[in-house]
């Protein structure tokens, strides 16, 4: 059984879908834009401020699951410039910590909002 996990300390789903799912204690998060989820505004600074708005409204959306950081298992990051690959680890490195999640990072044509960075996750309870 599925079952749907939102908080209001990540941004509201932009179109039809969850914030994230649970199932048989896994939780999946939808991708996480730099949204400030207490003004609804884009945070459209550097690379290095829109990832740490991202990676904070992955960890509400997790720790909002029951879960937290230390339990995600795969990361996804989808990014506008693969040249900001080197800025967006030092800020992957302030949220997650050895071992680190599996990960895949993309870089892509374009993301939600014209955004630099797109995370989601997976995370066990």
């Amino acid at each position: 059984m599925k079952k749907e996990i939102s908080t209001k300390n990540a941004p509201a789903a932009i179109g039809p879908y969850s914030q994230a799912i649970e199932v048989n204690n896994m939780v999946y998060t939808s991708g996480m834009i730099p949204i400030n989820p207490a003004t609804g505004e884009l945070v459209t600074g550097s690379v290095e401020e829109q990832a740490k708005q991202a990676f904070s409204n992955l960890k509400a959306l997790v720790e909002a699951s029951g879960s937290s950081m230390e339990k995600v298992v795969k990361t996804v990051v989808f990014i506008k410039d693969m040249d900001d690959f080197t800025k967006i680890n030092a800020i992957y490195e302030d949220y997650f910590v050895a071992p680190y999640p599996a990960r895949s990072c993309v870089q892509v044509a374009k993301l939600p909002k014209d955004v630099a960075i797109e995370v989601e996750a997976i995370a066990i309870k």
